[in-house]
């Protein structure tokens, strides 16, 4: 078994206090930099398939806004065109036509593929030269003629197969 003296144990109770003082602290460095959400609240999205978020986009209004809040209640024949928008605007932050408006975001899906393809060329080409050895010499079109001739001169499966497909007597295939 271990045995531990308590000079031993002390100092990595120790490294351990250390690290996990350090480790703490900047989780509290990072926690004043970073905002929590809070899910549990309904919150705004704007969407095709939900029409209506669960809240308006501008929760805190001004002065001006609260003034046109109240001139909502009333009839709409009285507000103004501009009045309208303000107060669409003020529920949401988009609207349908610059929701489903095209974006360019497939040009850059697309420069992403082709730098993929052209890196994956570039190592295909690498191992090519450097890492597969060259090829046989059977692979050569005259090895190849040379032990089709051969293949012939022995009579090689005469019956079905492949001298069975040559004419001997003129020298060329049947």
């Amino acid at each position: 078994m271990l045995r531990l003296t308590a000079g031993r144990v002390g100092s990595l109770l120790t490294r351990r206090a250390t690290a996990a003082l350090s480790t703490s602290s900047a989780r509290m460095a990072s926690h004043e930099v970073s905002e929590t959400v809070d899910m549990s609240q309904p919150l705004y999205w704007d969407r095709l398939d939900t029409p209506l978020p669960d809240r308006p986009f501008k929760d805190i209004v001004s002065a001006a806004d609260k003034s046109l809040k109240q001139k909502e209640k009333g009839p709409w024949s009285q507000l103004t065109k501009e009045e309208k928008i303000a107060l669409y605007r003020l529920m949401f932050c988009q609207t349908y036509a610059e929701m489903k408006k095209p974006s360019s975001e497939w040009k850059t899906v697309m420069g992403g593929i082709f730098i993929f393809l052209g890196f994956t060329g570039l190592v295909v080409w690498w191992q090519s030269i450097y890492v597969y050895p060259p090829r046989p010499r059977t692979f050569d079109p005259e090895w190849q003629a040379k032990q089709v001739k051969r293949m012939l001169d022995m009579r090689v499966n005469p019956v079905e197969g492949f001298a069975g497909k040559w004419d001997y007597e003129k020298g060329q295939w049947k």
